[in-house]
């Protein structure tokens, strides 16, 4: 289980305070890493900074909204500041203000999509890369969606920036795999997060289930044991993926 030990690295996590973010630095701090918990919502960042370290690990929490480059300069600053240097990038903040059709979207809503989902990461990565690439190792975790796979009729602009993620994580594996830092996303299917309520809750949600292998939809913890293997050395030989984790719904049949 060494392949898995993340002793002695420090992660930042984007989007931690609730949800799948959360999950993901609770599993990290689990697995040995050092945290830095950042949301928007300094409070509740630092609720889940305060369990991590209750729980025998080592977190800091730091508010920033990503769609905001200064506010990631300083993010990435502090981090540095309090830890020392970042081993593990997990982009997970997101935003989807629409949920209709895309023949109706405003600009104003496609443009916080894209600076949140899309700018946030490349700022991120951009400012946390240098210092990776001088080490000689690093891994940067980019939280996709499903719906980057398929044609969608009411969060089209989401999925968009989705796909933006999966393809960043592409880019970025070519031109960071001869400094062995690793690129990698995680495509999630329908996870039961505050986040996801409106498609997740009610029929909705027991339709995709009942069309899902596994026959239930995702939990937080069901991602963030993927984001631990991508962040340690048990997927050291991974880059430039997109990893599934659906229960099976994007193979599933329809007849």
């Amino acid at each position: 289980m060494e392949l898995f030990d993340l002793s002695g690295k420090v992660a930042v996590v984007t989007g931690s305070s609730r949800g799948i973010g959360r999950s993901i630095a609770r599993k990290l701090s689990e697995a040995g890493a050092k945290i830095i918990v950042s949301s928007r919502n300094a409070d509740a960042c630092s609720e889940v900074a305060k369990e991590i370290n209750a729980d025998g690990g080592h977190a800091i929490h730091y508010a920033c909204n990503v769609s905001d480059k200064v506010q990631v300069t300083n993010l990435v600053k502090e981090s540095h500041s309090q830890m020392g240097g970042i081993d593990i990038l997990v982009s997970n903040a997101a935003a989807n203000p629409i949920f209709g059709s895309m023949l109706e979207m405003d600009d104003n809503s496609f443009d916080k999509i894209i600076s949140t989902n899309v700018h946030g990461p490349i700022w991120l990565i951009n400012l946390i890369v240098p210092e990776m690439k001088a080490r000689g190792e690093g891994s940067i975790i980019l939280i996709s969606s499903i719906v980057e796979l398929v044609g969608n009729r009411n969060i089209g602009p989401y999925a968009i920036s989705k796909a933006a993620t999966s393809q960043m994580a592409r880019n970025y594996a070519v031109e960071l795999g001869p400094f062995n830092v690793r690129v990698n996303s995680i495509a999630p299917g329908l996870v039961k997060t505050e986040f996801a309520r409106a498609l997740w809750e009610g029929e909705g949600g027991k339709l995709f289930s009942d069309k899902t292998p596994l026959n239930r939809l995702a939990e937080p913890e069901d991602i963030s044991g993927v984001a631990v293997f991508l962040a340690s050395d048990a997927s050291k030989f991974v880059t430039g993926q997109t990893i599934v984790v659906d229960g099976g719904r994007m193979i599933a049949g329809e007849f």
